[in-house]
């Protein structure tokens, strides 16, 4: 199936009538095409037919070209010679906006990065105001030598002199169309464009990989639809546990799994997630998301209106719990999927927030049972999906997956528990679990339901790997873990912010998100203009734009391990404070209290620090700058002592230093 709504070889396309263009264009939309589009689309087969002559026998055009992952379409595509160029119209548009630029800039980058067989071509993203003046021509390739080039500025008049400059500076070799078109599109896209793309319709297959190196999220998705529709069929009940490495595509498989079970506008699905910046961060990108796609269909819809839909299939599990606190009947939902299921609370946090909030002393369930308890009370079936992360439990009173197991065995005796024998790692307190669960009377095993490859960086699989080696002060694997991405996943040490926040800057390319991210407990980084404490709103950080003071853009604003834990950027500022310090062979733990850091001695706490700093170095899809301070011998709290061995640590990996 063609990705284009029109492709032809250059000659066909310049022999064909315009009209007949535009009826193929017209014939192959998705939606009935308004007046302003289809002068657009004429006006640009008009200038093509022109800029094109020269090169009749030297490629392929594509007009209206498939990016799935943000659910867009490039405008035109045209292949010549050795070189794609990437072209973005805007048709009668006086002036080079930075939004445009930064659009058709992701759109080359989308398609170095996911497709297939443009990995290794040159792509020239243009940028075509056709009522501009005539600007200087400027030829520049990006920081990151990939062979994407800096977007460049074109008028209607000036297009067929960028075509010519360009191809003098690039090979003469012919790529093959049908070669390229043959290449898999294989997106890894953000857990937000996810949740995008499949609230409005699209399948786990459209936006996600398949190739042979990674686990295929079909797999995954396949084995828990198994499960719903036996327990369906037969009317029983079960718990369904999806567990995998950080980035490995959990959430993922578990949107899907919710957006599939809408049937007719009535959920019998929810999406349940105790992580209250994500829930926020996800309703709100949902919903503003369907009112751009109701404005562009010209059925406009307002926004609280889509903000109360997308609630009833988003939300955060407190808020689910409440409600059945004091409605005693079944859910709606016969599926709940409940995300980041390791950090729902055991039963002391539970009774004690139950007594203190809720004034209901004496309640004796964890979170995991009463959340049991309250899809037992459906008469025919139900199932839960829980998705469960190694390593991830970061405040206290989270359960880990055996509390789930425990509350199983212990009052649902008659629900199934399907879980995968793959599960090997401590991180998951697996060794317990899979002894515990092996005593269940109707336990499944399938191997499908782990997912072991991190796909949150799809320029380095291994990075899980690499932080959990670095973690656990394993040298030898970290070095050989990091000599293994560093190529396609850079990792640099810095010692000053500010030349940090310039690195970090100068990688970004296109609307590629970039933000300070720090440990909940790095109370002595405000001399660097770092307030942990600060209060931030996770919807303006991760989703407003460069334009935004309260963006991650500025690097002004911090987001700590709370805030990021199931968010992503694609480039990450990881400032470390010395309440994480290196030791010779040991991490030592510190809190700052009132004027001086006091050592933390207390087993989970310590775990909770180091599963914080897991998630702050794992939250990156394309790269990070790691900054150690260097302290300051006049500040008490801030000795160099506290920082240098840890930053002698990091650079012994292999980390390069930029000064």
């Amino acid at each position: 199936m063609s990705r284009a709504y029109y492709s032809a070889r250059i000659d066909e396309f310049l022999q064909q009538q315009a009209t007949e263009v535009l009826g193929k264009l017209l014939s192959a939309s998705e939606f009935a095409v308004e007046l302003s589009q289809r002068f657009a689309w004429e006006e640009q087969i008009r200038i093509l037919s022109d800029v094109l002559h020269p090169y009749r026998e030297k490629g392929k055009v594509y007009f209206e070209y498939s990016v799935p992952r943000v659910g867009k379409r490039i405008d035109v595509v045209v292949l010549l010679r050795s070189t794609l160029f990437v072209l973005e119209f805007k048709v009668g548009a006086e002036e080079f906006t930075h939004q445009a630029r930064d659009q058709v800039w992701d759109y080359a980058l989308d398609l170095k990065n996911f497709h297939e067989s443009s990995h290794d071509k040159i792509l020239v993203p243009v940028l075509i105001a056709t009522a501009a003046a005539n600007c200087p021509i400027s030829l520049e390739k990006s920081a990151i030598d990939d062979g994407v080039f800096r977007p460049i500025f074109a008028t209607e008049r000036s297009l067929s002199r960028v075509l010519r400059e360009v191809l003098l500076w690039t090979p003469k070799s012919q790529i093959s169309a049908e070669e390229w078109e043959g290449g898999r599109y294989k997106p890894t896209p953000t857990i937000i464009e996810a949740a995008m793309a499949l609230y409005a319709g699209h399948g786990v297959a459209d936006i996600s990989r398949s190739d042979a190196g990674a686990k295929n999220l079909n797999a995954t998705f396949a084995a828990v639809e198994r499960v719903i529709v036996d327990c369906k069929v037969h009317h029983k009940k079960a718990v369904c546990f999806v567990t995998g490495v950080p980035g490995a595509g959990k959430t993922l498989v578990g949107l899907n799994i919710a957006t599939q079970h809408a049937d007719e506008g009535e959920l019998h699905s929810v999406f349940l997630s105790g992580n209250g910046p994500l829930v926020s961060v996800m309703q709100e990108a949902l919903a503003r998301d369907q009112v751009r796609r109701a404005n562009e269909a010209k059925k406009p819809v307002r926004k609280a209106e889509a903000k109360s839909r997308v609630k009833a299939f988003v939300q955060n599990v407190h808020h689910f719990r409440d409600e059945y606190l004091t409605d005693l009947g079944p859910p709606s939902d016969h599926i709940a999927v409940f995300d980041e299921a390791q950090r729902a609370w055991n039963k002391d946090q539970t009774a004690a927030f139950m007594k203190r909030k809720k004034n209901r002393p004496g309640f004796t369930q964890s979170e995991p049972e009463f959340l049991i308890s309250c899809l037992d009370r459906h008469p025919d079936w139900a199932v839960i999906v829980c998705l469960v992360g190694g390593g991830q439990e970061i405040n206290t009173g989270e359960a880990g997956i055996s509390e789930w197991v425990h509350a199983i065995r212990r009052s649902f005796p008659q629900w199934e528990i399907h879980i995968s024998p793959e599960l090997h790692d401590s991180e998951y307190g697996a060794e317990t679990t899979l002894s515990e669960v092996g005593k269940h009377a109707s336990l499944h095993m399938d191997t499908d339901l782990h997912l072991a490859v991190a796909m949150r960086s799809f320029r380095a699989e291994s990075l899980s790997t690499l932080v959990k080696n670095l973690l656990d002060l394993d040298v030898i694997g970290a070095r050989e873990q990091f000599l293994a991405i560093k190529d396609r996943y850079p990792i640099v040490l810095c010692r000053d912010v500010g030349r940090a926040k310039v690195w970090v800057r100068g990688q970004a390319r296109g609307s590629e998100r970039y933000g300070l991210v720090v440990s909940s407990q790095a109370q002595r980084l405000r001399p660097y203009a770092i307030h942990v404490k600060s209060p931030v709103d996770p919807v303006h950080w991760f989703l407003d734009d460069k334009a935004d003071v309260r963006s991650s853009f500025y690097l002004e604003d911090v987001a700590t391990e709370f805030m990021v834990q199931g968010l992503e950027l694609d480039w990450t500022c990881v400032v470390w404070d010395g309440d994480f310090r290196q030791s010779g062979e040991a991490w030592e733990h510190f809190s700052f209290v009132g004027s001086r850091w006091q050592r933390i001695l207390a087993t989970d706490r310590k775990a909770f620090q180091k599963n914080a700093y897991r998630v702050l170095l794992s939250r990156a899809r394309q790269g990070m700058v790691i900054v150690v301070p260097e302290g300051d011998h006049n500040d008490p709290t801030r000795n160099p002592s506290f920082y240098d061995q840890t930053f002698t640590y990091l650079e012994s990996i292999g980390f390069p230093l930029i000064t």
